[in-house]
């Protein structure tokens, strides 16, 4: 990820929390989900031009700031993925979305990490046309932080 889009997002959690804003707020006024805005903000999607005005509009950004929601962004050196499908749909989805999860996850819940040991998954299976579908939804403990 370039640096502009990083320090734009670090810009953008600041604006946000001041202002007292939820992704929701933000999504809401440009018409997209709140997960695709978070991760638009925190430099992971790239914005189309009337997007960019929306939100430089709610968090009074200047132009340069919305050009930046604008820019591709930059996937750099990582390692290598895993090759099983599955396993990099995941991989996949970790790499895109998995700071704006993080995001949301601290927004509502506050300072704290999820438990990689306690949680649950559920799977369901979805008939389409094209091939069955596979839907997962999974929960997890929270485990704030604690304070010595």
């Amino acid at each position: 990820m370039n640096d502009a889009k990083t320090e734009l997002g670090k810009k953008i959690l600041k604006i946000k929390k001041a202002k007292g804003l939820k992704w929701a707020d933000i999504a809401n006024r440009i018409a997209m989900s709140p997960v695709w805005t978070c991760a638009l903000c925190m430099g992971q999607m790239s914005a189309e031009p009337h997007h960019a005005a929306g939100i430089a509009d709610i968090l009074e950004l200047d132009e340069e700031d919305a050009a930046t929601l604008c820019e591709i962004p930059y996937r750099g050196a990582q390692p290598m993925p895993p090759t099983d499908p599955l396993i990099y749909r995941f991989y996949e989805l970790v790499l895109v979305y998995g700071t704006s999860w993080k995001e949301m996850i601290h927004e509502e819940f506050g300072d704290g990490i999820m438990s990689a040991i306690d949680y649950d998954m559920i799977l369901e299976r979805q008939p389409d046309q094209k091939g069955d579908r596979v839907k997962i939804t999974m929960t997890g403990k929270f485990l704030s932080y604690k304070r010595y």
